[in-house]
């Protein structure tokens, strides 16, 4: 049996609509309004997608329930296996002492909290988006903010605004891959026009990372290092983008851009210090931010200092090994086992306009672990437990505790992508799609605000260019417009959905121990993320009608 979307049943596409969109929007408010607790939030939004894909757009109650049961179990590999490995490396340096020898070393760099962000968050957190993304920067670098004694807020936060700019290229080059593959536009194309857009906000993001910190006043007073910053990213973004491809964008800008500011730093200091690891103004975190144990001033052993470092260069090591394309194939082919669906596996149908020609979609769990992001944290930790002279023993009861501190949240990451993956198998995400893809002369921006709403729904910049960047394509088409241009504002509007997707809050909430706290974390970002996406469409829209030999292909 098929069953083919139906984007509008109602008859009336703003009616539809708004039963589309009924099931984030009780998600959302829940977390952000009745502050009900994340696990909750998401299990109760799921059982109202189900009813609407079921009873609104008429799809068959079992087809909804295994869509949802597909989103769960993605959720939990690989996006939940990421969280806990990372968390499980995190306890070991911390049991091991490591840690705090690790905080007088960043430090040592800069005792500035303005800077240490500047750091960690975005170049370090770039870094990790480029080898493996997938959730993998948040967590490594709300980890490390939190046990630098950062606000469990400002930890989580900042580390999602940061990143944004990377998004794009992350995974080595894996959502414009995806990109490519689902419109058919050429690669390269597609990797030049995005490097076209986001350089922009590679210099803007550090800027804004430090005024949401700690005001306009304070980002000024560090404004050269800011600047060393962005520009240090930014020029290689453009450059491997457009003259390269986008496969090592973000690992090349991010090592470019650690190395200018650290460099930079041993010049240049700022007159005051900025000790204060808490947001400006208020800060509900701020009580609860952890103690931190004063650092010391006697000069670092250096053997200490490079067992300090050596759990992450480890992970380093091991994240870029598993982001490689035949590293991968390699896992895969040692061990890998696909399970279709049966009744969803191709017998949900797309249909036109959101698709050329009607599509069946398939609906097939790859349990590809080696190759796992996951997986190479893990064996990362291993290798790094033991080098930390953690006994097997020790490891597998630390493991254990680890498990029960992150059980709430891989519910909820579970229930989350399954509230991602029941939207798009039963149309929902389509039919909010079609409502902005009706904008007409501002589809431009609206475009962009749809790549934003992508990334929001799925937590991937990946699913929502498979998502929509057929629509893109088709729509731009329709108008008259470039469709590299359309395509590629998909990937980079969407970078600013991710600070605010489901699932990266969580995974934040989780390396910050702050649990239950989603909804808090959610109200600080939104607006943050809102003002970026519009800035994204503002700029798209100058490249469509004002500037248009920006939006014109390489090839």
């Amino acid at each position: 049996m098929t069953w083919t979307q139906v984007y509008d049943p109602l008859g009336n596409i703003a009616l539809s609509t708004a039963f589309a969109a009924l099931p984030v929007v009780v998600m959302l408010v829940a977390l952000a309004f009745f502050r009900i607790a994340a696990h909750w939030a998401a299990i109760i939004a799921l059982v109202v997608a189900v009813l609407c894909a079921s009873v609104v757009f008429g799809m068959p109650g079992g087809m909804a329930v295994r869509a949802a049961g597909l989103g769960i179990l993605s959720g939990l590999f690989p996006i939940g296996w990421i969280v806990l490995n990372i968390i499980f490396l995190y306890r070991l340096t911390v049991a091991n002492g490591s840690f705090a020898i690790l905080q007088r070393a960043i430090a040592g760099v800069t005792p500035d909290r303005r800077l240490q962000l500047l750091l960690i968050a975005f170049a370090f957190g770039a870094f990790f988006e480029g080898a493996a993304g997938f959730g993998t920067p948040v967590a490594v670098t709300a980890a490390i903010l939190i046990g630098l004694g950062f606000s469990p807020l400002a930890a989580s936060g900042l580390s999602l605004i940061a990143n944004t700019a990377p998004v794009a290229f992350g995974a080595l080059g894996s959502p414009i891959i995806a990109l490519s593959a689902v419109t058919g536009l050429d690669l390269y194309d597609l990797s030049a026009m995005i490097g076209r857009q986001l350089p922009f906000f590679s210099l803007i993001v550090p800027f804004w990372l430090i005024w949401a910190f700690a005001g306009f006043r304070a980002m000024r007073d560090v404004w050269p290092a800011i600047l060393v910053t962005g520009v240090s990213f930014a020029v290689p973004q453009f450059l491997v983008s457009n003259y390269i491809g986008p496969m090592l964008v973000d690992v090349i800008s991010a090592l470019v851009c650690m190395a200018c500011l650290v460099g930079f730093l041993q010049v240049w200091q700022p007159r005051e210090i900025w000790t204060n690891p808490g947001l400006r103004g208020r800060d509900p975190s701020a009580a609860t931010a952890p103690a931190v144990a004063p650092l010391g001033t006697e000069p670092l052993d250096r053997g200490a200092l490079v067992r300090a470092w050596l759990p992450w260069l480890i992970l380093t090591v091991f994240v870029f090994a598993w982001g490689l394309p035949s590293v991968r194939a390699a896992l895969n082919g040692i061990f890998t086992t696909s399970f279709p669906i049966g009744g969803l596996h191709n017998a949900v149908v797309k249909a036109p306009p959101v698709v050329e020609r009607a599509t069946p979609e398939a609906a097939v769990w790859a349990f590809n672990i080696l190759s796992m992001t996951g997986t190479g944290i893990l064996f990362s930790a291993i290798v790094a437990g033991l080098l930390m002279r953690f006994s097997p023993f020790a490891l597998i009861a630390e493991y254990g505790r680890t498990i029960w501190k992150v059980r709430l949240s891989l519910v909820t990451i579970g229930a989350m992508l399954g509230l991602g993956t029941l939207t798009r198998y039963s149309g929902l995400d389509a039919t909010m799609g079609l409502a902005f893809a009706s904008t007409g002369f501002l589809f431009p921006l609206f475009g962009t605000m749809l790549g934003w709403l992508g990334v929001a729904l799925t937590g991937s910049d990946t699913a929502s260019n498979v998502l929509f960047g057929g629509l893109q394509k088709i729509t731009a088409q329709q108008l008259g417009l470039s469709p590299v241009l359309m395509a590629a504002a998909n990937s980079s509007g969407g970078v600013m959905g991710k600070m605010i997707d489901a699932q990266s809050i969580v995974v934040a909430s989780t390396a910050t121990n702050w649990f239950g706290q989603e909804g808090t974390i959610l109200r600080f970002v939104f607006l943050h993320s809102i003002c970026l996406a519009v800035l994204v469409g503002l700029l798209v829209m100058l490249q469509a009608y004002v500037w248009p030999f920006t939006a014109m292909v390489v090839g």
